[in-house]
């Protein structure tokens, strides 16, 4: 799977390692939903620094497409609200 870091760039992460994103997923959800700033902005750079963990990073010069699209370290509360899905910001 093809992951965008908003501002970053792409990184090809394995489907497999989707699930270890989804724990993260679930709490920055509840973060978001509580309204928890410092929490919030805790567990987006804990997300985005475990998917360049686990992720190659994709050539610039390389065109694929995203198939999942993830907020900048600097995205606001109001920013990732405006990407989520049912599923939060990762599907499963």
């Amino acid at each position: 799977m093809i992951v965008r870091i908003m501002g970053e760039g792409q990184l090809l992460l394995a489907d497999s390692r989707v699930d270890e994103l989804n724990a993260l997923d679930d709490d920055l959800l509840a973060e978001l939903e509580r309204g928890d700033g410092p929490g919030f902005r805790r567990t987006l750079h804990a997300l985005l620094d475990k998917v360049r963990e686990l992720g190659e990073p994709v050539p610039d010069e390389s065109l694929q497409p995203s198939e999942l699209i993830l907020p900048a370290p600097d995205a606001t509360l109001e920013d990732v609200r405006s990407l989520l899905t049912d599923d939060g910001l990762i599907p499963g």
